[in-house]
């Protein structure tokens, strides 16, 4: 089960160190609304899918509370079909799709987890609505 904070179940963006803190600064920015997670880690940590409308808690290294995220889009896709709009909405500062693509497998992959055009993704959209 993914950790929980003050009732809400928690968000923790890429893996820790230098990559979590810039995600998380980049959200705290307002560039980065979106992010992108496996289906099969919901399945793995038996956990359901975000709703619109839930409040997660964004929580930095060592589950250190950064803000408070509303959710206010969830799609489930396969890699192949994921959009420009929702690779930009991510903020990172991908040129375009296709180098979204490449970042995002070479992080699965990093993780040992590497996608297909066909490996079903969570497509999570989201805004601040309380920093720490």
């Amino acid at each position: 089960m993914w950790p929980r904070v003050n009732g809400m179940r928690a968000m923790e963006l890429g893996t820790p160190g230098e990559l979590r803190a810039s995600l998380n600064a980049l959200v705290l920015a307002g560039r980065k609304t979106a992010t992108t997670g496996l289906l099969s880690e919901y399945v793995t940590e038996t956990e359901g899918l975000e709703f619109t409308g839930e409040r997660l808690a964004l929580l930095g290294d060592e589950g250190m509370y950064v803000a408070t995220i509303e959710i206010t889009g969830v799609e489930i896709a396969p890699f192949s079909d994921v959009t420009w709009e929702h690779a930009a909405a991510e903020g990172e500062g991908d040129r375009s799709l296709e180098d979204w693509r490449a970042v995002h497998t070479r992080f699965w992959e990093s993780i040992g987890t590497p996608v297909e055009e066909d490996t079903p993704l969570v497509c999570l959209r989201f805004r601040v609505v309380e920093r720490a």
